[in-house]
């Protein structure tokens, strides 16, 4: 039997007509006048290669599946007819602005020419490198400003077929988004979403950039341990290609890690009959998703016309854009709830990850260790799900051989599916996956893979403290605390310098009060001594009603009036004890009592008579009202007593007694007050007191 001829790679270019839409421009690699959009019936493939949203960036990559119709024997190349299967097309966006073309064509009318360069292959396996070729490709066509100038799209469609038949390095053949960061940015979810895939929902994918929607699909069908080079059926929900051909494994080498991936009953096939998988897919292609030939699917979309009609298109809808994931299906949300063991599990994952993450190159661990690396966290996804098959298998031995107590592990406990989630086990025995599993695989696989969870066991306190390590981490609390304290220290700076700012604009402003204040004091003591300079000194005969230009300071005024009002007071007080005395022993005295007392020294005073005291009293009351006039009108008085006004004084001579306040004589001295001629007066009180 003829073998079947392989598939070559073409080339064509998408344009972007004002008028008419996406159209395919140009073809490379296909015989002369042949269209290979029209003999495979290929008209959503402009739609397909130009993504909604493109134009918004400069650079943008599209994936998505072709049907191919397949092709007869023509009996020159002495290959067999090319079956139906499915085709892969990665596409590279680009525009520039029209005025810069050399020669700009007719129908360009617009102020952009955007155009596609699209790659057609038969597997995805080395889209990696064809990917940054095409981006190379794609920009230097574009620099040349000269679209009629293809060559050098010819040029690299003749080298693709050599490319991809020697790209075998197993790394090619992995395709998607780096698994570190995936598990990096959605953590736990990473097992609910590859757990999702198993049970074949209704998978729709959303994101305003084309290509990191199109990169997480084919991250996620890339954990499914071969699956990626068994994807024949995808592009329509007829094929059935991959169970026609399948068979049952009879032999085991364990020595060769594929060996036993395919007597394990891998790759788990989730795009089977009446299943689809698109990449990118665009809105005129709705009526597939809605026909009631596909069952399930994965697709992905840019356009968010769809976020209107989720319900409707999709069982589980994951948002790129706002990270979030919306379950529309109560039976797929029971059964997607991660149990004690699964969570552990990915709990280590993403720690083992985070350990080892490396900002500067997310897509290796720091000191290029082992784990947290790509192949280690492939490698634990291939131990989960080989786990998974043997406990599955283990229960269906369990049930027939229930009564035999002997046929069972003695090392196994319990139902180890359980540990995997009984609501998902449930929803997986229904899929189209798990039939062709179940069917062509042995019922003895648990003797070659123990039938354990890889984290098999209870909750534990380890579980909580991790679980509670991870929730704190994920509050980023160092960032807030760092970005708080740098707020912090920002407000604190400016209040500081508003705070030091109000002081010492307060401290300026005393300052200018205290200058005005001294200022103030220096004026009024010149004019004071100006004053004093012009006023002339006070004499001894000056009337009691004349009085100075300008008097002294109130403060002094007060303290001179109560000085000179204790003065007074006691000088006073001695004088109306003096008077009480004599009085008593009469002011008049015999003869006799003359000459007696002559022997004697007298303790009375030199002037005897009332005429001689009375003027002595005026004499003293014309310095007292001097004094007195000095003082403003602030001045403290002071009341001569009512006994001095009382005072009854006997004359000698005529021993009649008369009131040293009546009319013919003086009044007593006015209240004393203190003035410069104070030490005087006093001096002649005290003189006039010993007398």
């Amino acid at each position: 039997m003829a073998s079947c001829a392989p598939f070559t790679p073409i080339i064509c270019i998408v344009d972007f007509h004002h008028a008419r839409g996406p159209e395919v421009e140009a073809w490379f690699g296909v015989p002369n006048g042949t269209d290979p959009a029209v003999d495979n019936d290929w008209p959503l493939l402009p739609f397909m290669a130009l993504a909604d949203g493109a134009h918004t960036s400069t650079e943008d990559f599209s994936y998505f599946t072709l049907r191919y119709a397949g092709s007869e024997d023509d009996g020159s190349s002495g290959a067999g007819p090319r079956p139906a299967t499915s085709l892969f097309g990665i596409s590279c966006t680009r525009q520039i602005d029209s005025s810069e073309l050399i020669e700009r064509p007719k129908e360009v009318t617009r102020s952009t020419v955007q155009k596609a360069v699209v790659v057609i292959a038969d597997s995805p396996e080395g889209f990696g490198m064809v990917r940054e070729r095409l981006s190379v490709v794609t920009k230097a066509w574009f620099s040349q400003r000269d679209f009629t100038d293809q060559d050098i799209l010819q040029r690299f469609q003749e080298s693709l077929a050599t490319t991809l038949a020697h790209a075998d390095d197993e790394r090619d053949r992995y395709l998607g988004i780096s698994l570190r960061e995936l598990i990096h940015e959605y953590k736990h979810l990473t097992l609910v979403f590859f757990k999702c895939c198993l049970l074949q929902p209704k998978m729709l994918f959303f994101g305003s950039h084309c290509e990191r929607v199109c990169m997480m699909q084919f991250a996620l069908i890339s954990l499914i341990p071969g699956l990626i080079r068994n994807l024949q059926d995808c592009a329509d929900p007829q094929f059935n290609s991959y169970e026609e051909t399948l068979v049952m494994p009879t032999s085991l080498r364990t020595s060769e890690r594929s060996s036993l991936l395919t007597y394990m009953g891998l790759p788990l096939q989730i795009f089977s009959k009446g299943s689809l998988f698109g990449p990118y897919t665009p809105l005129q292609q709705l009526d597939m998703l809605a026909d009631h030939g596909t069952k399930s699917y994965m697709v992905g979309s840019t356009n968010s016309l769809l976020l209107q009609q989720k319900d409707r298109y999709s069982d589980i809808l994951i948002n790129l854009d706002e990270q979030t994931t919306n379950i529309s299906s109560t039976s797929l949300r029971a059964a997607l709830t991660l149990t004690t063991p699964d969570r552990r599990w990915i709990d280590f994952l993403t720690q083992a990850v985070n350990d080892t993450w490396d900002d500067a190159d997310p897509t290796r661990p720091k000191q290029m260790g082992y784990a947290g690396s790509e192949e280690f966290i492939r490698l634990q996804f291939e131990e989960y799900l080989l786990a998974l098959l043997s406990s599955v298998k283990y229960r269906q031995f369990v049930k027939k051989h229930r009564d035999d107590s002997k046929a069972l592990l003695s090392e196994v406990e319990g139902d180890p599916v359980s540990e995997f989630g009984n609501d998902w086990i449930d929803a997986w025995l229904q899929t189209e996956n798990y039939r062709l599993f179940n069917k062509y695989t042995d019922s003895h696989l648990f003797d070659i893979v123990e039938p354990r969870h890889p984290c098999a066991g209870g909750l534990t306190i380890e579980d909580v403290q991790r679980r509670l390590a991870q929730q704190v981490a994920e509050l980023h609390l160092d960032e807030r605390w760092q970005t708080g304290r740098e707020a912090l220290s920002r407000n604190f700076a400016e209040g500081s310098k508003k705070v030091s700012s109000a002081f010492n604009n307060l401290w300026a402003d005393i300052e200018v009060m205290r200058e005005a204040q001294r200022k103030r004091n220096e004026e009024q003591k010149l004019a004071a001594a100006t004053t004093n300079t012009t006023s002339p000194p006070p004499s001894s005969g000056l009337s009691s009603s004349s009085k100075p230009a300008r008097g002294p300071d109130w403060s002094q005024a007060q303290a001179s009036v109560q000085a000179a009002s204790v003065r007074a007071g006691a000088y006073l007080s001695s004088w109306g004890s003096w008077a009480s005395e004599k009085r008593k022993a009469g002011w008049g005295k015999s003869s006799s009592g003359q000459k007696q007392g002559a022997s004697m020294p007298s303790d009375r005073p030199s002037t005897t008579t009332v005429a001689e005291l009375a003027k002595e009293e005026r004499r003293a009351a014309v310095k007292v009202e001097q004094a007195q006039a000095s003082v403003d009108d602030g001045k403290k008085e002071f009341s001569v007593p009512e006994s001095y006004k009382s005072l009854k004084v006997t004359d000698e001579n005529s021993g009649d007694e008369e009131d040293v306040d009546s009319e013919d004589d003086d009044p007593p001295p006015e209240p004393l007050k203190q003035t410069q001629e104070e030490a005087t007066v006093a001096e002649e009180k005290r003189a006039w007191g010993d007398r």
